[in-house]
Parts: C-alpha cells; sequence; structure tokens
C-alpha cells in the first residue's frame, strides 16, 4: 500500500472514530447505552418487561429486539456479544441480521469473513445501502480504494445519496471520491 493510501487509511480511522457511523441504522446517531451494555454479558439483552437481563433467545423476544439489541453492543464495541444475539434471531437470511454479523465480524478483525456477510445481505437486498457503506468500508480496510468508490457509486444510483451511509463511506474515502 502506498504511502499516500495508508495516510488516508490512518485518516478515514480517527475520522469514523468521530463521525462513527452507528451500526444498524442509516443515523449519525449512536444507539444510547441501556442496561444491556452496561449490565448484560455473554450476549444477554435487558428486557425491559421484565427489567432484567435475559437469554437472547427467549421467546418473548423479538428480532426487532434482538436486531436492535445487536446494533447497541457493536456500536459500544462488544462484537462478540452482538454476534451470540445476532445468532438468537429466528430469521437467519433477513439482510439486518446479516449485515450486522458482517459489521461485527469486521470490526473484530476478520474482515473476510465481514465480508462474506455483507455479500449474503446484498444478495436478498442489493438495494441495502448501509451493507454497501459498511462493505466499501471493508474495502478500504483491504486497500481496494476502487472497490470502496463503486460500493459509493452503488449506494448513490440506488438513491442513497443523501444518507449517512453514502456520507460515511465517502468521508471513509477521503471526501473527494474522484470520478463524482
Amino acid at each position: 500500500m502506498s504511502l499516500a493510501k495508508t495516510a488516508l487509511l490512518a485518516t478515514m480511522l480517527t475520522a469514523s472514530a468521530t463521525f462513527a457511523l452507528a451500526a444498524g441504522s442509516d443515523s449519525t446517531k449512536p444507539p444510547k447505552p441501556t442496561a444491556t451494555t452496561t449490565e448484560c454479558t455473554n450476549g444477554q439483552i435487558f428486557d425491559t418487561r421484565t427489567a432484567r437481563c435475559t437469554n437472547a433467545k427467549e421467546s418473548s423476544l423479538t428480532d426487532d429486539d434482538r436486531y436492535n439489541a445487536a446494533r447497541e453492543l457493536a456500536y459500544a464495541g462488544q462484537y462478540e456479544n452482538a454476534l451470540i444475539v445476532l445468532a438468537s434471531a429466528e430469521d437467519q437470511n433477513d439482510p439486518r441480521v446479516l449485515n450486522y454479523k458482517g459489521f461485527a465480524n469486521r470490526k473484530a478483525g476478520r474482515v473476510d469473513v465481514g465480508m462474506s456477510y455483507y455479500q449474503a445481505a446484498l444478495e436478498r437486498n442489493p438495494d441495502y445501502i448501509l451493507a454497501r457503506s459498511y462493505m466499501g468500508q471493508a474495502f478500504i480496510q483491504q486497500g481496494d480504494f476502487a472497490a470502496a468508490e463503486a460500493q459509493l457509486r452503488e449506494i448513490k444510483q440506488r438513491g442513497g445519496r443523501d444518507t449517512w451511509a453514502y456520507a460515511s463511506l465517502k468521508l471513509a474515502l477521503g471526501g473527494q471520491p474522484s470520478t463524482y
């Protein structure tokens, strides 16, 4: 990797820490920490109905409950806990579940595993622009800036120009994509 690309990658990592993309939404706002991230362990979720930490497989929890908890855990850097929660989702083919499995694995250092989940999410929903943004960020980690720019173009072509998914990938690319 060239010195310029290495410097850009370092800038991107610093910028993404400052302007962190909320894992789980197309929002600039991170999830607020709840008891799930402050009190629960081993992939448990805080169940507001019972006011206690509970196993993510608990039948009273919905996939939306699990998804939101996994988003919170991933955003808090608890990638393994997020993966435990995601593994308990009833619909393992939900593009959101696949995308966050990708995010958690990529952030935990397993970029190739993360890429396989992003690809699976996009096979199920090619218009899932957040998966495209995360995939683009993974391409940057791998030093493939052209592939990251291709994902940015795809986001734009799919109507995502004014989204955080687009803005965060553009920022990761240094804010100045070469062709648009």
